[in-house]
């Protein structure tokens, strides 16, 4: 190689070659990185790490450091000078005495049924399964949510009464299901397999709920797991709305009444402005989508506008399409309509007619839905609050102008609709004669076949504050005007939310014209019902196959896997082989006397497996066909009495086992000729669990304590969990990865660190965790409460989260657990092995 290509040595942290200022020392792991990054490096050292060690930058394994010394008191690398001067070759990405794991094969093992981004975008929003609580008995036609919704109280809220709005479900084809999802892991799941739209319009209405105050709150979603699995909207609905405050048709006679009708007009042009300004159109509204709040100001129900966008979608659609509407049918949909005292605009009528193939000639007028449609509905509002019922008739004579036996042209209904405009008019007179004539004229404005020859809400608004109605003004922003004649980012009763081909509980039977299709299924998502082709969807959707193992006397107490093989042990002190192949009894390991407590696979040039019992003995067994009957080695520790034997075991790749014992010690052995090295003190009770990972040991006990050991020289790094009086709970399995280090108690509970730092404290079982298990980013508990609860870890270290994905229920203690190439070893106290796989 020729000098100009050769590259010196650098810090492996500043990246700067080293020389003269900056000087390479060597840390006990053997890598290097230059005195004044290791200086800088200690004082950013974690805090629950004691400061005589130090996280290697090359292999992030904790080695000791010289404090209060500080790095001078480190070697040099004279070496690494002598090339960096002399500009020798040196890969400065080489690590040497550093192991690098062959990367794991990833196996989506449980299924994943939703993204990362789909989780953290509605983590926020999911309600506790026990949030919302039921008052009386409800029907089950009350949670259709084409009808009043069912009325319940949220906890969240105190006192608060709360509406549901159907908007998916979850739903599994087989009963005989392994995996039983967690309460956000259906909603997830939900969630997940809806379309991008529908799940866009949710998250526009909770956002806009949450910015604006003259929205009715939207909590969140809540899913009903009690009642076939429907996901709701949960909405606030408000005691005192406007159709329940008695009859608002004053009286065009009554001036005093008629100015208390424009005051609240005022609060109706509100509320409309507020929501133009979020990009929503209504489309359709009635009296009973509006309410007062604690301070007496008009609010809208988002509930009750999805609830009637439904109501109008389901009369429309429940006709057969792609033909005349004939007599009988569009009496039927005008009446329905009639009494459902909502009003909808002409453009949104046409529009969902054309949807459903209607035959309609626009001939060239302009149906545009836009901020202009909820003048149009405004305007019917007001004109409703100001004649009382003399209204209510006609709608009815406008809804059949819209629904014309002949199905006309609309040029030629927009005669017949003038017509009716007129007889409005009229209506409205005595309120011209009255002083009123401006607030009339504009209203007629507003009744404008043509979205864009009618006013905007501003105007309607500033035409009634021109009577001098003494009102809050200081809330309305100027609006460009322009802009609110386009870009309407979404028309709640044209979306997704009001589409009833979607709906999961279309129960209402609206009237004798509409047919019932059995065979219409929701867009929105039936979890189980994909086809599955590898043991992840295989779980989910009961396809996945159980294999049950017997062959053991008593409680299983390990497990683990090698050589084409799994080893279980159990307290009848044997060791069973099966085979991975077909998961068959292949052979029996006896010779121990007491009860076999762990085991490890040994892979070397003779592979071998080591099995330990509670009385102190250590058997190595030759992995070898034909398998033999008698151990390679036995050996034993120094017997005592008062101590249970091993507990624990772990193998490190330079050859040496490490033995957890009753005697509160860590024993390190050579395995060339099973000396004992040295032992490791520093545990107040038994070691019940070992773990190896990036040159450090850990260690659990049941003092309640993980303790770190540098594999270097065997000296203690770091404690994690110290014990705090009346809070000791024993570790009782350990699982160390790269950064992250996972302790599972006796108390039912989870301790999770990274980079030594604890991040999560959690409890999901109900008992104590005996087994710990977790392949990528899946983790697998299970102990007293017989049952295996699967979690995903999901995130780097400042976003880390663990999300409870579901259940594995087991008619026994669980004992110990493995997962292994997207297969799961569960152990069992009955002297079972369950090995969940899919099946070919």
């Amino acid at each position: 190689m020729k000098e100009e290509e050769m590259e010196a040595p650098e810090c492996p942290v500043c990246l700067q070659s080293y020389d003269d200022n900056t000087i390479p020392r060597v840390l006990p792991c053997g890598h290097s990185a230059c005195q004044s990054c290791l200086a800088h490096l200690h004082l950013l050292h974690s805090p629950t790490l004691p400061k005589t060690t130090l996280r290697c930058p090359s292999c992030t394994q904790l080695v000791k450091f010289p404090h209060p010394q500080g790095p001078t008191a480190l070697p040099k690398n004279i070496d690494l000078l002598r090339f960096s001067l002399l500009f020798q070759p040196q890969n400065p990405t080489t690590k040497p005495n550093c192991h690098t794991p062959s990367p794991r094969r990833r196996f989506p093992f449980p299924p994943q049924k939703w993204s990362d981004e789909v989780y953290a975008a509605w983590k926020d929003w999911v309600l506790p399964e026990d949030a919302v609580l039921m008052e009386g008995n409800l029907l089950k036609s009350d949670f259709v949510g084409l009808g009043s919704s069912a009325v319940m109280r949220c906890r969240l809220v105190e006192n608060q009464e709360v509406g549901f709005v159907e908007v998916g479900r979850f739903e599994l084809n087989d009963s005989d299901l392994l995996l039983e999802y967690s309460y956000v892991g259906k909603v997830m799941s939900v969630l997940s397999l809806m379309n991008d739209t529908l799940r866009n319009e949710i998250s526009s209405l909770l956002g806009v709920s949450f910015r604006n105050s003259r929205v009715c709150n939207v909590f969140g979603l809540w899913l009903d797991v009690e009642n076939d699995g429907f996901l709701y909207l949960v909405c606030q609905r408000m005691k005192n709305g406007l159709s329940n405050s008695g009859n608002f048709g004053f009286g065009v006679e009554d001036c005093g009444s008629c100015l208390g009708s424009l005051m609240i007009s005022v609060e109706f042009c509100e509320v409309l402005i507020s929501l133009h300004s979020e990009g929503f159109v209504c489309g359709c509204l009635g009296l009973s989508c509006f309410c007062f709040d604690e301070f007496g100001h008009v609010c809208v129900d988002i509930g009750e506008v999805l609830v009637i966008g439904r109501k109008l979608r389901c009369v429309v659609e429940g006709v057969q399409d792609g033909r005349k509407v004939d007599v009988a049918e569009a009496e039927a949909i005008i009446v329905e309509l009639s009494n459902m005292v909502a009003f909808v605009s002409p453009e949104v009528l046409l529009e969902l007619l054309h949807r459903e193939s209607f035959e309609i000639d626009k001939n060239g007028a302009n149906c545009t839905v836009c901020y202009g449609t909820d003048v149009w509905i405004l305007a019917c509002v007001l004109i409703r609050l100001l004649t009382g019922d003399k209204f209510p008739v006609e709608m009815y004579n406008y809804l059949r102008v819209v629904f014309q036996e002949k199905n006309e042209r609309v040029s030629e209904c927009k005669i017949v609709y003038l017509q009716w405009v007129e007889t409005i008019n009229a209506t409205l007179e005595p309120l011209s004669v009255s002083g009123y004539a401006s607030v009339c004229e504009i209203l007629v404005k507003c009744l404008d076949f043509d979205p864009s020859n009618r006013p905007l809400v501003i105007d309607v608004w500033k035409c009634i504050k021109g009577l001098n109605i003494h009102h809050n003004i200081c809330r309305v922003s100027s609006l460009n005007n322009e802009s609110r004649k386009e870009n309407v980012g979404q028309c709640l009763v044209l979306g997704e939310l009001c589409n009833t081909s979607n709906d999961l509980r279309n129960e209402a039977k609206i009237s004798k014209t509409l047919q019932e299709d059995d065979d219409c299924k929701p867009d929105l998502g039936l979890v189980g019902q994909v086809k599955v082709d590898n043991v992840v969807k295989g779980v989910s959707s009961g396809k996945v196959q159980c294999k049950v193992l017997q062959g053991h006397l008593d409680c299983i107490t390990a497990l683990c896997v090698g050589g084409g093989y799994l080893f279980s042990s159990s307290f009848d002190k044997t060791i069973n082989v099966w085979s991975l192949q077909d998961f068959t009894h292949v052979h029996t390991f006896r010779g121990h006397e007491h009860r076999v407590m762990a085991l490890v696979f040994v892979n070397e040039e003779k592979p071998v497996c080591i099995s330990a019992d509670s009385g102190g003995g250590i058997f190595s067994w030759e992995i070898n066909e034909p398998l033999a009957q008698e151990p390679l080695k036995k050996w034993y520790e120094e017997k005592d009495w008062r101590y249970s034997g091993i507990h624990a075991l772990a193998v490190s790749e330079n050859g040496c086992l490490y033995t957890g014992s009753g005697d509160r010690l860590i024993k390190a052995w050579l395995l060339k000729d099973h000396t004992l090295m040295c032992s490791m003190e520093g545990h107040k009770s038994v070691v019940s669990t070992l773990a190896l990972c990036n040159g450090v040991l850990y260690s659990g006990s049941w003092d309640g304590t993980v303790r770190l050991w540098c594999l270097h020289d065997h000296s203690p790094l770091a404690v994690f969990s110290e014990d705090i009086p009346g809070t000791v709970s024993s570790v009782l399995s350990v699982f160390a990865d790269q950064n992250m280090i996972i302790a599972a108690h006796e108390n039912g509970c989870i301790k999770i660190w990274m980079n030594d730092v604890l991040k999560k404290s959690m409890k999901f079982h109900t008992g104590a965790i005996f087994a710990l298990a977790m392949e990528e980013k899946w983790l697998f508990l299970g102990g007293w409460d017989k049952t295996v609860k699967v979690q995903e870890i999901t995130g780097g270290e400042p976003g880390m989260d663990v999300i409870e994905v579901g259940s594995i229920v087991c008619d026994s203690v669980i004992t110990a657990m493995l997962c292994v190439q997207g297969v799961l070893f569960v152990g069992c106290s009955n002297k079972l092995i369950k090995v969940y796989h899919c099946g070919g």
